[in-house]
């Protein structure tokens, strides 16, 4: 398949394109600062843009069987709701024109729900520097879910995403996070691009969210 990757010089993102990559996938690397991608690869495309520019991005997608979505505004940015927001909605907007009609997001964990109508970003023990990402994710989530067009996944990482090994063994959820005999809920971000591409290659969750843990 050819696939575009946008943020894949990010944590999610580069792990995104090291899965692709060894699936033996043609992959263009979408990204703001190309030098920060250092992987030489046969199959590998490198190309500069802005993610924020909806026709920029239907211009570097088109053409391609998936765009998969790592976008990220910066946990640190004093604008990351707005921007996450925009970006996202330009990263759809984007796809659509360019006629690709697969789009997989990468969002976050704060829309799962930890107890029946109650979301993990709601709860009081929720990290007060992860809530405004979490809730533009969360709230990116219902917009996207009005769109019947494009075939859309989103995809809500376990509550703890971190690095670590490529197991390929782990469970997938929809709306609740998935624990462990711990009452943990985690998974490694390669093992997240594992799952990532089992969608891709596998569509199971074809405008819906699901989630992952082990």
């Amino acid at each position: 398949m050819k696939l575009a990757i946008i943020g894949a010089s990010g944590f999610v993102g580069s792990a995104l394109l090291s899965e692709s990559l060894q699936r033996g996938h043609d992959v263009t690397a979408i990204v703001r600062h190309p030098e920060k991608i250092t992987v030489t690869d046969a199959k590998l495309t490198i190309k500069q843009g802005d993610a924020e520019d909806a026709d920029q991005v239907a211009q570097l997608v088109a053409g391609h069987d998936a765009v998969l979505s790592a976008y990220n505004a910066g946990w640190t940015n004093p604008n990351l709701y707005d921007d996450f927001l925009a970006g996202s909605k330009a990263i759809e907007k984007g796809t659509q024109q360019s006629g690709v009609k697969r789009l997989l997001v990468v969002g976050g964990a704060g829309s799962l729900e930890v107890v029946p109508g109650v979301q993990l970003v709601d709860t009081p023990q929720f990290p007060a520097e992860w809530k405004a990402g979490a809730t533009a994710a969360r709230d990116y989530l219902n917009a996207l879910r009005e769109n019947t067009t494009l075939d859309w996944t989103f995809l809500s990482p376990a509550i703890m995403l971190v690095p670590g090994d490529r197991t390929g063994t782990f469970r997938l959820g929809t709306d609740q996070p998935v624990f462990n005999e711990k009452g943990e809920s985690t998974i490694s971000v390669t093992d997240l691009a594992v799952a990532v591409l089992d969608e891709i290659e596998k569509p199971q969750f074809i405008q819906k969210r699901f989630t992952l843990g082990y």
